[in-house]
């Protein structure tokens, strides 16, 4: 292994900064915390402990920008979407391509930090959860380059529309749980991961995908995202010798946004946008959009803005994409919408399925559901602004997942 990679670092840039939650007891604001029971709260206080210890370890860093460029495939590239910009009209649009990292999307930068610092924990099992499957394919990727025993829940509903990505896992070695409970969808996924964890304390590991449950995980996965980020920074000083106007990205969890949102934190002048999934639309009641119309509640440890009924019952999600199909949404999320640093607006399954066919047309880019529903928002906000105007959207994973859903919905039979 090389030595001579540069550490990655999401240390804040100045005192006061936005970027320096969440406080000492994980909380973002009211958002955020540690709401698990007590059996779960050693577990939890051991792994913050050793994230603590992993982050100012210089050898850690460098291990992990090692893997970072030879096995994900970092840097991703920033690409100036001309055919695109060309036909919206108005700002210039670049779009990050996490979807060329290694398994097809931004997950795998996450992943390959939790499973360096299982690995200095001893553990040997991994357990985890996944929606669409990306993060499913991504854990099971790196518990087979590090040989490790693989577990991952998935809702059943999920099971079925994503059967490619189950049998990527099952190639991999990893076995897939089925969940039945609930909707099966990722709520109940990440339920029965989390009710693994707690049997099994000794030897394995709860390997999240996104910036939600109890502290540490929020922090710990925005921090390992934010790679992310830093390279749209330099990237785009070295392609306009400045910063862009607006950043664009999908939220379900909330994971890719929080990863390029995190370092413009600190940026007034940039503005973030968070799009989320609103379904059949914000008030048909078949939505997964959290913020816009959900309020503050405690799910998977964290507190957060959470659909739910007039009795604080967690409703079910819907969207077009399983990866974005969450009732809940990352704590530091919730926080930068009430303290206004970003904004969160609504795409519905139809926009999403639009915006899935312009780029693929334009580009050549077959995006993921998910990050369809970034660019469907890019569409109706950059005719709307001067040529001198940039914006970048995160492509955070690519569509061949997708295109059972697609063509079912375009009512196409494969």
């Amino acid at each position: 292994m090389s030595t001579t990679a540069t550490p990655q670092t999401s240390a804040p840039a100045q005192p006061n900064s936005l970027r320096t939650g969440p406080d000492a007891r994980g909380r973002f604001g009211t958002f955020g915390g540690r709401f698990v029971a007590e059996t779960l709260m050693p577990l939890v206080q051991d792994l913050e402990a050793a994230y603590d210890a992993a982050q100012a370890d210089p050898m850690f860093h460098v291990k992990l920008s090692y893997y970072f460029r030879d096995y994900v495939g970092r840097p991703s590239p920033l690409w100036f979407a001309e055919r695109l910009t060309e036909t919206l009209g108005g700002a210039k649009v670049y779009l990050k391509r996490e979807e060329l990292n290694h398994t097809g999307s931004h997950k795998l930068n996450n992943v390959m930090g939790q499973i360096l610092l299982a690995q200095r924990m001893g553990k040997t099992r991994i357990v985890a959860e996944t929606g669409a499957g990306q993060h499913g394919v991504a854990t099971a990727t790196v518990c087979a380059l590090f040989g490790m025993k693989c577990v991952i829940y998935m809702g059943a509903t999920d099971v079925e529309r994503q059967k490619p990505n189950v049998f990527r896992m099952h190639l991999l070695g990893a076995e897939v749980k089925p969940v039945t409970a609930g909707a099966g969808t990722l709520k109940d996924a990440m339920n029965e991961a989390m009710r693994d964890w707690v049997a099994n304390v000794s030897d394995t590991y709860f390997l999240v995908g996104t910036v939600a449950g109890p502290h540490p995980y929020p922090r710990m996965v925005r921090d390992f995202q934010s790679v992310i980020g830093e390279e749209t920074r330099t990237q785009m000083m070295e392609a306009e010798g400045r910063l862009p106007d607006y950043i664009v990205a999908a939220i379900g969890g909330g994971s890719n946004a929080m990863g390029i949102f995190h370092p413009f934190l600190d940026e007034p002048e940039v503005k973030l946008i968070g799009v989320e999934a609103a379904g059949l639309g914000l008030d048909s009641g078949k939505t997964a959009a959290s913020i816009s119309r959900g309020r503050s509640g405690v799910l998977h440890g964290n507190r957060t803005y959470l659909l739910q009924d007039e009795n604080g019952q967690i409703e079910e999600a819907h969207s077009i994409s399983a990866g974005l199909d969450y009732p809940g949404i990352g704590p530091e999320h919730s926080w930068l919408n009430d303290i206004g640093r970003a904004e969160y607006v609504g795409v519905t399954d139809s926009e999403a399925l639009e915006a899935f066919q312009l780029l693929t047309r334009t580009e050549g880019i077959i995006p993921a559901l998910e990050c369809a529903h970034g660019l469907a928002h890019v569409m109706k906000l950059a005719p709307t602004l001067d040529k001198d105007k940039i914006i970048v959207l995160n492509v955070s994973g690519r569509g061949d997942k997708d295109i059972f859903t697609v063509a079912k919905h375009l009512g196409v039979d494969l």
